[in-house]
């Protein structure tokens, strides 16, 4: 513990510079004025804004990448407070409670309830992130390939059991995002792999292409043909301060947040939607004003936005320590740190320290940042929601256009961008979700290898999987999640039969 306490001292002395602290505070602003936006969450925020730190050095990069990702999140809470527009999926329920508050004309504590449940939940998580981390990396250094590739079943099973509206579509996404990792040649063998005959996609189509693809290209492809006239009105959110009635209702919702969704986002789950609706559910349950909810009870936005935040620390343990992306902005991250040649893993806290340390020491700086900024800042964010959706959503395809361009400079990465936002569209048309998909891409080519490598050892022998106590307990909770949502369908059992 004491050595994380020292890394962490040093983490510090590197985000304090000043060039990271602009770094820091320019990503919290961006990733707050894009999150605000409608439909825009914090994955396609950073997926956007990808390309744009291909100049900077990999540590005020990635503390940029920590302040876009806070503040998306916030952004998110905001549209869906003001507007009922859920910025991503994790901001659901901040509109559950928040946007009632707001057309009481409550929506200025209602944004302060999400500001300080951010600032609390990050905090929190980050300081379990400290504590778990490098111990989390220790024990995966003896980790091998049968059980590198049985935890990334785990994660494949988990994002598509948890998320869209069946498995089927989940798995579905998931095999899109596999496909698109075959493509390039062979590590092994060398042998080419979809390419079409195409020298240019013989290494593969950039992860940073697919995520703005999916994410940006098919959000704006799916809001344009849902267009409708006229703008949107964003209601006025006067001043953000909270009275000490409210405090008093919401301090204990903003330290229960992070019990829950740190764990969850630790975990592959699907992200923050399963914690933030978990702790609606539990501040519903020991909250004094039940009649208040779903008409506006500040602790139904308190609670969920503070478990969000915790989540999102949680989903740095396992990137940082396993290289394994349990969000979709995780993912994305995961990309860049390939961008600039890193691979996250247990020996990331060994090779790079500097990087990691100041990664960490960055989010606590950021979470000042972000509760400073934003709270003045609120009645600006609203003005942003009035920009025409046709002028918002033309300006993505061109940034993102730019940015895909950017990272080859071939004619041929805008064909497969456009490509690659089709099936986002088409994915979203028929209910797929898209983070699978991204973590097939990601995660896909690395299973691959980890389970030739493992059946090398063993020889060709499918036992080699299975030849470790951790890879057999993994598969047993793979096991679980296939087999629970049958059992819960089966018909109860009668107790005795009808005299």
């Amino acid at each position: 513990m004491w050595d994380s306490l020292n890394s962490l001292m040093g983490g510090f002395e590197t985000a304090l510079t000043p060039v990271n602290l602009l770094w820091a505070a320019v990503g919290v602003l961006l990733g707050t004025a894009i999150g605000v936006l409608p439909g825009i969450g914090p994955a396609m925020a950073v997926a956007l804004l990808l390309p744009v730190t291909y100049g900077l050095e990999p540590t005020g990069a990635f503390i940029m990448f920590a302040g876009i990702y806070y503040g998306a999140m916030f952004g998110g809470s905001t549209t869906s407070i003001l507007l009922n527009t859920p910025g991503e999926s994790a901001a659901v329920v901040a509109a559950m409670e928040g946007h009632p508050m707001a057309k009481a004309g409550r929506g200025a504590q209602a944004l302060a309830a999400a500001a300080i449940g951010h600032f609390a939940g990050g905090m929190i998580g980050t300081i379990l992130l400290v504590a778990l981390a490098p111990a989390v990396a220790a024990l995966a250094v003896d980790i091998g390939a049968p059980d590198y590739f049985a935890i990334m079943v785990l994660a494949f099973i988990a994002v598509t059991s948890v998320l869209g509206s069946s498995r089927i579509r989940g798995l579905a996404s998931l095999l899109i995002g596999l496909t698109i990792g075959l493509v390039g040649l062979d590590r092994m063998t060398g042998q080419s792999r979809l390419t079409f005959g195409s020298l240019e996609l013989a290494d593969g189509v950039d992860v940073v292409i697919v995520a703005v693809g999916l994410f940006a290209i098919g959000e704006a492809l799916w809001v344009a043909a849902h267009l409708r006239r006229g703008g949107v009105e964003a209601i006025p959110v006067g001043r953000p301060w909270l009275g000490r009635a409210d405090v008093k209702r919401t301090w204990k919702s903003w330290l229960r947040g992070p019990l829950i969704g740190f764990p969850f986002g630790a975990i592959p789950a699907g992200g923050a939607e399963i914690p933030t609706f978990l702790s609606y559910v539990t501040e519903k349950r020991l909250s004094r004003h039940r009649d208040e909810f779903g008409k506006g009870a500040i602790e139904g936005v308190a609670g969920p936005e503070s478990a969000a935040s915790a989540s999102a620390a949680g989903t740095l343990v396992s990137m940082l320590t396993l290289g394994l992306p349990t969000t979709a902005v995780a993912a994305v991250m995961l990309a860049a740190f390939q961008q600039y040649g890193i691979q996250p893993g247990p020996l990331l806290f060994e090779r790079e320290p500097d990087l990691v340390w100041g990664l960490i020491a960055s989010l606590f700086v950021g979470m000042v940042l972000l509760l400073a900024l934003n709270l003045p800042l609120a009645p600006l964010w609203a003005k942003l929601l009035r920009i025409p959706r046709p002028y918002l959503y033309a300006g993505i395809l061109f940034f993102a256009s730019v940015g895909a361009y950017a990272v080859g400079g071939e004619a041929l990465d805008l064909v497969v961008l456009l490509i690659i936002g089709l099936i986002g569209f088409g994915m979203r048309r028929y209910g797929l979700p898209v983070l699978p998909a991204v973590i097939g891409v990601i995660l896909g080519p690395a299973a691959e290898q980890q389970l030739r490598r493992a059946l090398q050892i063993s020889d060709g022998s499918m036992s080699g999987l299975v030849d470790t106590p951790f890879s057999i307990t993994v598969y047993v909770i793979v096991a679980l999640l296939l087999v629970w949502p049958l059992v819960k369908k089966l018909p109860p059992l009668r107790r005795g039969a009808p005299s």
